[in-house]
């Protein structure tokens, strides 16, 4: 099945060479994963101060039951895409491993440990620390004003008084929030 890919940009034109080979390497994707059905491609350019930081791809792919995201930026849109493209293949690499290894019945660690090629291991993340912390109820502007008290520059995770759920507040890239509202599904 192809792969539905659908660019955006902001700042930057589309030449009709630049759309075919996104299309070229993104749809090349489904070769390391063929659950993929659609992906979305996000292309910006910025008045970054460095100019190795100009021009940003970012890159999601959806399939049946996940998510897998990429974002890199360059001084070109190409080299952009061609390490956002190489980024999502070790991402997508590492989901089916865990995929895989997740439907292995009676398989001891000592046995999966060999399986790991070392690139592997300096990816796997380390939970450093645990916390937990009691929410109240509040509103985004609420929610927005504790961020800024708090300090939290990057996150601020709360209970939505409106929604009624868990949502959380974070800081884009270019200074903007955004708001992630979690939909069990």
């Amino acid at each position: 099945m192809a792969i539905d890919v659908k660019i955006f940009s902001r700042n930057l034109e589309i030449s009709d060479n630049l759309r075919k080979k996104i299309i070229g390497k993104v749809s090349g994707l489904d070769k390391f994963l063929e659950d993929i059905l659609e992906a979305r491609v996000d292309l910006s350019s910025t008045n970054a101060r460095s100019a190795e930081e100009r021009e940003a791809v970012q890159i999601t792919v959806q399939g049946k039951g996940f998510v897998l995201r990429a974002e890199e930026r360059s001084a070109d849109v190409v080299g952009a895409l061609n390490m956002a493209v190489d980024t999502l293949q070790r991402r997508i690499k590492r989901y089916k491993g865990k995929r895989n290894r997740r439907w292995k019945q009676g398989v001891e660690a000592e046995d999966i440990i060999p399986e790991l090629e070392e690139e592997d291991w300096e990816e796997q993340p380390v939970i450093a620390r645990r916390k937990q912390f009691s929410l109240r109820p509040m509103d985004e502007w609420e929610a927005i004003e504790q961020m800024e008290l708090l300090g939290h520059t990057n996150f601020f995770v709360f209970y939505n008084a409106q929604t009624e759920a868990i949502n959380v507040l974070y800081r884009r890239h270019d200074g903007t929030l955004g708001l992630i509202q979690p939909v069990i599904g």
